[in-house]
């Protein structure tokens, strides 16, 4: 990702909302793969995804705080490229076996049941868990509900604009 890019980006946003705090807030993608991102972040600008998972094995392994109620976010499409600016709204903790079906729906993602959230999730944190625990059960999980504060025009599911350019982004 730009630095460039995102402090115009941020401007672009503030200009728009005047409420936002100067300082630019921390800049990241939904998913593991640049793909997945796309995705999600197509489901976000259309007003599906208001909500998303983290475990917090895996931000305590990777040093990374539990968002917080209030807290802008610059959201990165799959190429690193800033896209949208959400605030969350609640974060609650809590096991993997008692995620709310009230929270997958609000993830957006597959038929948004909780049958279908826990399949997804369980197959992506076995897969990309950043934590030596990797998944279990009872691992506690980040439910962060978000709404989206400032979009970027999106022309189609991949998450490209007209204005993209092709950037490589492992964040996830």
């Amino acid at each position: 990702m730009s630095e460039l890019r995102l402090r115009n980006f941020w401007s672009e946003a503030r200009a728009a909302v005047p409420a936002l705090p100067e300082q630019i807030p921390e800049a990241w993608a939904f998913g593991a793969t640049p793909n997945h991102a796309n995705e999600l972040l197509t489901l976000v600008l259309e007003g599906t995804k208001t909500a998303t998972a983290s475990a917090l094995w895996d931000m305590e392994a990777e040093s990374e705080p539990v968002p917080e109620v209030g807290e802008f976010s610059v959201i990165l499409d799959g190429h690193g490229e800033p896209r949208a600016v959400i605030i969350t709204t609640a974060v609650e903790i809590v096991p993997f076996a008692e995620v709310s079906a009230e929270h997958a729906h609000a993830e957006g993602e597959g038929d948004r049941t909780l049958r279908s959230w826990r399949e997804t999730h369980e197959r992506f944190w076995r897969r990309y868990s950043q934590s030596p625990r990797g998944f279990a059960f009872d691992m506690p999980v980040v439910c962060e509900r978000f709404r989206v504060v400032f979009p970027s025009p999106v022309t189609d599911r991949s998450g490209q604009s007209a204005s993209t350019e092709s950037t490589a982004s492992s964040e996830g």
